[in-house]
């Protein structure tokens, strides 16, 4: 049973560890590879059935997201925007969106992270199943201290959450992207500030596992879970979408694509972009799209 969840694209902050080229554009308006970052995030939440979608982002980029992206229409979603004047934290944007979610449960996702592989969809439906909890994806890593990491118990259940530790419990990182029930907002007012001075997403975790009401799922060989934020990572998240597209001949993060499958428009909407990317591969990809139905 899929439920009625809305979603949280978090595209704010000031992305100072990409200046230069964050100083006059936002972040997740930045290409990888072919598409803006921001469709990534985008795709993934219209994969697990979500088209209630707020997008949180800065007062100075407002505007431009909203050029790109409209009211969602064409996808067969719908959008709102949100402002964050300053970035807080992760779960600040609990209290952001608090008023747009009403005591909805909720997925949220980072703008700037990207994730592929055969069996996601299933993966996020199983976690879109849950009707109270919280669940969070888990993605094995080479150098855990550098992430949020899950410990776990002799019987396989989350038993600690570390930021960024020096002597990491597991190998597996909490990856950007968080299934909440319609306490979430509740539960994020009551997170202190940390050290540096951040709602950190690891507090508001911490109530559901102190709670027993966290789950994970786990991200096993096959997935690729891409973090697009410093110039390193950026262009590895890009050579991978182009790399993957070229070799199977399937866009990575498409929404016309996701949008047309599940029935949420039809061909006069791809028809449409069609004629708006008619000079590029992408147009050309579209154009197939229609021919192979």
């Amino acid at each position: 049973m899929i439920i009625n969840r809305k979603g949280i694209i978090l595209a704010g902050g000031l992305g100072t560890r990409l200046y230069p080229i964050t100083k006059s554009i936002s972040k997740h308006l930045l290409p990888v590879y072919d598409k803006p970052m921001i469709y990534y995030p985008l795709s993934t939440l219209m994969l697990s059935e979500i088209r209630d979608i707020a997008i949180i982002t800065t007062p100075q980029d407002i505007q431009s997201y909203k050029k790109l992206l409209g009211d969602g229409n064409k996808w067969g979603v719908s959008l709102t925007y949100i402002t964050q004047d300053s970035p807080d934290g992760i779960a600040q944007a609990y209290l952001l969106a608090e008023q747009f979610l009403n005591g909805a449960p909720s997925m949220l996702i980072l703008g700037d992270n990207i994730f592929s592989g055969d069996g996601l969809s299933n993966l996020l439906k199983s976690a879109n199943e849950k009707t109270s909890g919280a669940t969070i994806f888990c993605y094995h890593v080479r150098d855990p201290s550098r992430y949020g990491v899950v410990g776990f118990d002799e019987n396989n259940k989350i038993d600690k959450i570390v930021e960024k530790p020096t002597k990491p419990p597991s190998n597996y990182a909490i990856t950007g992207l968080y299934f909440l029930d319609g306490d979430a907002s509740f539960y994020a007012h009551s997170i202190k500030p940390s050290a540096r001075n951040e709602l950190e997403i690891t507090s508001l975790l911490e109530i559901y596992q102190k709670n027993k009401s966290l789950d994970y799922e786990l991200m096993g060989r096959g997935f690729a879970w891409l973090d697009t934020g410093t110039h390193s990572s950026l262009l590895d998240a890009g050579e991978f979408v182009k790399t993957i597209q070229e070799r199977q001949g399937l866009q990575v993060g498409c929404p016309e694509e996701i949008a047309y499958n599940k029935g949420w428009i039809g061909k006069n909407e791809i028809n449409k972009a069609i004629n708006e990317h008619n000079k590029n591969d992408y147009g050309t990809y579209l154009t197939n799209l229609l021919d192979h139905i």
